[in-house]
């Protein structure tokens, strides 16, 4: 659990969430641990489970993804084959960042990057409207990201 890790370890996770890339000779510099105890330290995060893996964080436009929608669907039922079945599926659509089932109003929340609204309507018509057990789909487009990060308090 978190309250296992002490003071530098947060740092440290804290340091990693912000540059991924960074070399453990510098990190350990702004960490203040010497290189061979901050090499063991993140491997013994990795070995915990606190750290996931590492990823590149694409630029959505460079990418010419700019466009963000938020889909809620809610289900025809709570039943438990048909929430197994619309997940299985969902999880095979390329082009959904997150989904993310809810409490609330909406069964699901999905979050999905679009080059535009043409793009968005194949999706909608490729996959989307194709998942099993959809009662009512709500889209909401993002008209601007006020707060984005990767990073969770530590």
């Amino acid at each position: 659990m978190a309250t296992d890790l002490d003071a530098t370890d947060r740092r440290i996770l804290g340091v990693l969430q912000k540059d991924g890339r960074i070399t453990n000779a510098d990190l350990s510099e702004r960490v203040n641990l010497s290189p061979s105890a901050c090499h063991r330290r993140v491997q013994l995060l990795e070995e915990a489970g606190y750290i996931d893996g590492y990823v590149a964080l694409l630029n959505t436009r460079r990418m010419g993804k700019p466009t963000t929608v938020f889909v809620e669907i809610t289900l025809q039922s709570q039943a438990e084959d048909l929430l197994d079945a619309f997940e299985r599926e969902v999880a095979k659509v390329p082009d959904i960042l997150e989904c993310h089932l809810m409490a609330g109003t909406a069964d699901y929340l999905i979050k999905i990057m679009a080059e535009d609204t043409e793009d968005f309507a194949r999706i909608h018509r490729q996959h989307l409207s194709r998942l099993p057990g959809v009662r009512q789909m709500q889209s909401s487009f993002a008209l601007r990201t006020v707060v984005k990060t990767t990073a969770i308090a530590v």
